[in-house]
């Protein structure tokens, strides 16, 4: 939870009631993705001055600015949130959430100040435990936790852990051949196990948004609603502050239960389950996310085109997922390939032509995002390697105007997760906490120039270097407002230089670069921030992130295959002062 309270530092006021399904942990942030063509870029394209100063190659050479009037795009403040697992209520670990290391894991994504986030800046976190592929049933226990008052911390021997360990080792072997089978148990979430939940989420200043299970079908093929609604009572007895969503990529049911549903008839799913919530006063403005479809190939566009026309209205933001590769094959290089980070642009337009025909303006969420489908790899997707894909993620995401993005997963069977099974931060939660900590909602718009080699007739030339601007979160007292925050991705095999321009220049930076620790290098599961290793102080203290401050008017010097933040202090720009 302390992990998690981190990274809610930065995170966005919460309403009473936030999206449903999701525990998600959100950060204000503002970002715009940067190449070196200059026609692609947003706002003001202007061609800056080229200079060569004395002893430096003009195509090493790149003058950046960034245009400080207006923003391009305003995000939500909870833009990066967090998700959860079904797995952890398979392999047991549902019973270590309240332990300390999780908490203050989880506490991470809030931020030092507790004051700040509760009540009214409470992150969202995003738990689908009814969810694909499980069929989950809520029951009634009359040791449930009645009345919890405050944060209850849980101890367990060490004993208890190692043997959880094993346990969760296990039942990985178990849900990976359910998974290859496509034959999948049911899952039973007893209410003890959603005062678990919750417990975590209150105790961690997150707001949980939880997945109802869609696959209880009607022999008319319609919802059905019975074991929802014992839920939503029992969920409005305790008073717990949920949003609600309804199913996991409905587009796969068929091989699930043998029958398919189509969009229309997921839309009238929804439309039942808001008029349920409305019965119910506890829930009757709760959030309401959904359909959560899975790619948008030409079927499943087919699908959210369905659910729109008839639910559209019915849902406070749309909401589907991405998985880059098969976490079965995946290779270091795939994650160092452009063209596959460039394959998330072309889906969120194909998201956001459906969503504007139906719904304008309607938020849009990427609700269930991982570098790699099934599991992921060890020493792969839990890398510093895959973190290439996650910040160019973020960046895409912010910049091409989508609300929220949950990370799949802070916890779960595979090696998707921010967190292992040692309570160890893995090198995606730096990056994430890095980024709550420093980015805020308001998206700029970058104007690059430089010498450059002449592109061969035909070929087309994908950039290696991509650069992101933001207003400095206004939560990080750190910095003044006006501030701006750059991050940058090299993945290049050579380091790049940087020269600030325009409103940049004379201006004192100050750097966070994220590099591997250790001898495995992109296949490293540590980080160093600005050569200092990070780590857990102990079980309950995150470190301090500390910069490293470069003279006013030095050249930003990116080294190869790296990822880095750059705070461009009292830069007093127009865009950044006021929220």
């Amino acid at each position: 939870s302390e992990l998690i309270r981190g990274f809610l530092l930065s995170g966005m006021p919460c309403p009473s009631s936030c999206p449903p399904g999701l525990l998600a942990l959100m950060a204000p942030g503002l970002a715009l993705m940067a190449t070196f063509s200059l026609p692609s870029q947003a706002g003001d394209r202007r061609a800056l001055p080229v200079e060569k100063p004395p002893g430096v190659k003009g195509r090493t050479l790149i003058l950046l600015d960034v245009n400080t009037k207006s923003p391009v795009r305003i995000i939500s403040e909870n833009f990066l949130s967090l998700q959860l697992d079904p797995s952890i209520i398979h392999d047991g670990w549902l019973d270590f959430l309240r332990i300390l290391s999780f908490i203050k894991l989880g506490r991470g994504w809030v931020g030092p100040s507790l004051t700040q986030c509760l009540p009214k800046r409470r992150e969202c976190l995003a738990i689908s435990l009814f969810s694909f592929p499980f069929a989950v049933d809520i029951v009634r226990s009359d040791i449930a936790l009645d009345k919890q008052k405050g944060c209850k911390i849980a101890q367990h021997p060490d004993i208890m852990l190692e043997l959880q360990r094993e346990k969760a080792a296990q039942m990985h072997l178990v849900l990976l051949k359910e998974q290859f089978s496509n034959t999948y148990s049911n899952l039973t979430l007893t209410a003890r196990s959603l005062d678990k939940l919750y417990n975590f989420a209150d105790c961690s200043g997150l707001h949980l948004i939880f997945a109802l299970n869609a696959l209880r079908r009607n022999p008319n093929n319609s919802w059905n609603s019975s074991n929802a609604l014992s839920l939503l009572k029992y969920s409005a007895s305790k008073k717990y502050n949920i949003s609600w969503e309804l199913g996991n990529e409905p587009n796969n049911y068929r091989t699930l239960i043998g029958r398919s549903v189509n969009g229309s008839q997921l839309g009238k799913d929804y439309t039942q389950l808001r008029s349920l919530l409305q019965l119910i006063r506890t829930y009757s403005r709760a959030h309401l996310y959904g359909p959560n479809i899975g790619r948008p190939r030409k079927n499943v566009v087919a699908f959210l085109e369905g659910f729109m026309k008839v639910a559209g209205g019915a849902v406070d933001a749309v909401t589907w997922q991405h998985y880059y590769i098969d976490g079965r094959v995946a290779k270091v290089t795939d994650f160092l390939k452009t063209r596959l980070l460039d394959t998330l642009s072309d889906q969120i337009r194909k998201i956001q032509k459906v969503v504007n025909t139906y719904t304008p303006g309607k938020k849009i969420w990427l609700e269930g995002v991982g570098m790699t489908s099934s599991g992921g790899m060890n020493n792969l997707s839990d890398s510093y390697a895959a973190g290439f894909l996650w910040l160019n993620t973020l960046g895409l995401l912010a910049s091409q105007g989508i609300d929220v993005v949950v990370r799949h997963s802070f916890l779960d069977h595979g090696h998707n997760h921010l967190v292992d099974q040692n309570f160890n931060p893995l090198p995606d939660y730096w990056l994430s906490l890095l980024y709550k900590r420093l980015i805020g909602p308001k998206v700029l718009a970058i104007h690059v120039a430089g010498l450059q080699r002449k592109p061969r007739p035909g070929r087309v030339i994908r950039d290696k270097l991509r650069i992101y601007a933001h207003c400095t979160s206004y939560h990080n007292h750190n910095y003044v407002r006006g501030s701006i925050t750059l991050y940058i991705i090299n993945l290049h095999r050579s380091r790049k230089k940087i020269k600030l321009a325009g409103t940049l220049r004379d201006k004192i930076v100050h750097q966070y670069l994220l590099q591997p620790y250790g001898k495995d290098g992109l296949h490293s599961k540590s980080v160093q921030l600005n050569g200092q290793p990070l780590a857990m102080v102990d079980d309950g203290t995150l470190p301090e992130l500390k910069p490293r401050p470069l003279r006013a008017g030095r050249t930003l010097v990116i080294p190869p295959l790296t990822m880095s933040f750059y705070v461009v202090k009292n830069v007093n720009a127009l865009a950044c002062r006021y929220r």
